[in-house]
């Protein structure tokens, strides 16, 4: 019996980890094992995502927390090798960009314990972000780079990856959304803020970028309680956005402005829920560019780079700078945007194309 750590950190990574653990539980020759870092520590942001996605309790929870970038992926490294020194496993699966990423993948390749990297292959050749330094060592380190794209696929030629190691497996957020569509299909969280389908927008915003400086959120705020007058708002705020915008004195102007909604961070279901239903979406997250083009609804991301360049060039995604907002959404208040297509691959099956290919690579006769 294959032991395969699957290493669950932050939120947006559960959706990852999901469709993948219900794939190889079905198997009878790997054992997978949740392992939680604890680098998102809120019940919002954790809890309630592993209950919508029917996720059991982590087998072992790493309980590292929030800190700087070097407090955090320490932190991980340390717990991870000692977890890893008692309970081996035979391969160690990553997922996405976080810190708990890079930590664990160098923890098992230093170990000589193989490495599988989930949604491997994207770049936004940004090197100020910190996601794009995790990105491109733990894709260095990886035995196995499951990409969601070709173009992830290029990349990893491009910086010289042998071509065994790669396999195109496509979208593993996508897996999720088919997994879950009966109940997101059957909530529906824009009626609870007395919204018709289609006559609102979902706003997210969490980088650094956008909401560390003063300055910058303050007209991202300006921005935002102008668009409220076209069309109303709702803004599940991040928790470390929330500080920010608070200690900025910026929360007391959103949330007195028509038109904004202002809520928790909500589970997986609800915001799904919410997406579904919305007319168009504004953000700074890497997932929503790739839901958004998966359920064909614009998404304007705030932004000046993506490491998910097929959400613009097949999808409904278009980078921007706030002063470009209002103009972007009259355009899709319009008609005017375009229409997406749905990438290779993105079909809700590539969990099991990723068990199969795990196969090949540990030589499983199934």
């Amino acid at each position: 019996m294959i032991k395969a750590h699957l290493i669950a950190a932050a939120r947006p990574n559960f959706m990852k980890v999901a469709p993948l653990y219900h794939e190889m539980f079905g198997q009878d020759w790997c054992e997978p094992i949740l392992v939680h870092t604890g680098q998102h520590y809120d019940v919002n942001m954790s809890d309630a995502f592993f209950t919508d996605l029917r996720l059991p309790e982590a087998h072992h929870h790493l309980g590292v927390g929030s800190g700087s970038h070097a407090e955090q992926t320490a932190g991980v490294m340390v717990a991870y090798e000692k977890l890893c020194q008692t309970e081996r496993p035979d391969i160690t699966i990553v997922f996405g960009d976080v810190n708990s990423t890079i930590a664990c993948a160098l923890v098992a390749k230093k170990l000589l314990i193989p490495v599988g990297h989930v949604e491997a292959g994207l770049r936004s050749r940004d090197w100020t972000m910190p996601e794009e330094v995790n990105r491109i060592v733990t894709d260095s380190i990886s035995d196995a780079l499951w990409t969601p794209s070709e173009d992830g696929n290029k990349n990893l030629r491009a910086e010289g990856i042998a071509e065994e190691r790669i396999t195109h497996v496509g979208n593993i957020m996508i897996d999720s959304y088919e997994l879950m569509r009966p109940s997101i299909e059957s909530t529906d969280v824009g009626r609870e803020f007395g919204f018709k389908y289609g006559s609102y927008a979902v706003v997210t915003l969490h980088r650094p970028s956008n909401v560390d400086a003063s300055n910058i959120a303050s007209d991202l705020v300006t921005t935002l309680i102008r668009l409220a007058s076209d069309v109303p708002l709702v803004f599940p705020v991040h928790p470390r956005t929330r500080k920010n915008l608070t200690s900025f004195g910026l929360l007391e102007k959103l949330e007195a402005a028509p038109g904004v909604n202002l809520t928790e961070p909500m589970s997986y279901i609800r915001f799904m829920s919410l997406v579904r239903g919305a007319r168009l979406i504004i953000t700074d997250s890497g997932g929503l560019q790739e839901e958004s083009t998966y359920l064909n609804i614009p998404c304007i991301t705030l932004r000046p780079n993506t490491e998910r360049p097929i959400t613009i060039s097949q999808g409904t995604n278009r980078l921007a700078q706030p002063e470009d907002v209002g103009r972007l959404v009259d355009e899709i208040l319009s008609n005017q945007w375009q229409n997406g297509v749905r990438p290779t691959l993105w079909d809700g099956h590539t969990a099991a194309r990723i068990v199969d290919d795990l196969a090949r690579r540990m030589e499983v006769t199934t």
